[in-house]
């Protein structure tokens, strides 16, 4: 004879709800941007991508602006009006690949790996996840792009100390002014890689961007486009950033702080775009 079946007894039930029902002791809440700032920053920070691009942002950035100090410390240049913080472009000029490939990264790599699918499934908010990968990105790159530009500025300002003494303005630029519009150049790289979804098409984008206009003004030998050499010469990028430097190519071109606002102008566009493509488009 088998046992008689007897019934379980009932869950408790929950205070002010039906019989049966769980509460979790977890407070249960909306999330905020900063719960996706959080998201991202932790994202970001734990992939050995990020370690390795900015890894080799800082060495070229410091090696190769004391290297510039050096030369002209050994072969005793003369600088001219110049002051020496313009030695400081060329590190600028190929750590910008970094954070080029970096901002592309931050979102094309999802699109390869699958993880956007569940970055969108634990915030469909869209926007909110493109804004919060933005302001990540940007203020990583800013931060660690102007504080190597300043301390390469300084340790060049001691090794050539015959060159033009600095104005606070020209510091500013060459500090501050350059790790915005590299930080900005690499949120742009962001846009087109939401855009395209593919790492090594965005990066091969971008990279273009930044050497095609000015290769293409270099062959353009006949004076019928002079016009079109002479403004892809004063607006390529790498134009634009030695102005920041105060070594404008031609007197007509941007000059001051007008790359910065050029970049930005042309990065809001990019940024639009990447938020309509995104809110239209499936994962």
């Amino acid at each position: 004879m088998t046992t008689p079946y007897q019934q379980q007894p009932p869950l408790p039930q929950a205070p002010g709800g039906p019989l049966g029902t769980y509460t979790s002791p977890i407070a249960v809440r909306r999330a905020t941007f900063a719960d996706a700032l959080a998201s991202e920053w932790t994202k970001i920070r734990s992939v050995r991508s990020t370690m390795w691009t900015l890894g080799v942002l800082v060495v070229l950035l410091l090696g190769l602006g004391l290297l510039a100090g050096f030369v002209v410390r050994s072969s005793d240049a003369h600088m001219g009006d110049q002051s020496v913080l313009v030695l400081g472009f060329y590190g600028v000029l190929l750590g910008m690949i970094c954070v080029i490939t970096l901002g592309v990264l931050t979102i094309a790599s999802e699109y390869g790996t699958g993880m956007i699918r569940t970055t969108l499934t634990a915030c469909p908010s869209r926007a909110r996840i493109l804004a919060a990968k933005s302001v990540v990105f940007f203020l990583l790159s800013f931060v660690i792009v102007t504080a190597m530009t300043a301390l390469v500025a300084a340790i060049q300002t001691a090794m050539v100390p015959s060159a033009a003494t600095p104005s606070g303005g020209e510091w500013l630029r060459a500090t501050v002014g350059v790790g915005l519009y590299v930080a900005m150049l690499g949120l742009l790289s962001l846009a087109v890689g939401a855009l395209i979804r593919h790492s090594a098409g965005s990066i091969t984008i971008m990279i273009g961007l930044v050497l095609l206009p000015l290769v293409l003004a270099l062959f353009m030998f006949t004076e019928s486009l002079r016009d079109v050499r002479d403004f892809l010469m004063e607006y390529s990028i790498p134009s634009q950033l030695s102005a920041l430097y105060g070594a404008s190519v031609s007197n007509s071109g941007p000059s001051g702080w007008d790359p910065l606002w050029i970049i930005t102008g042309i990065t809001a566009v990019a940024l639009g775009g990447a938020f309509l493509s995104l809110n239209s488009r499936d994962v």
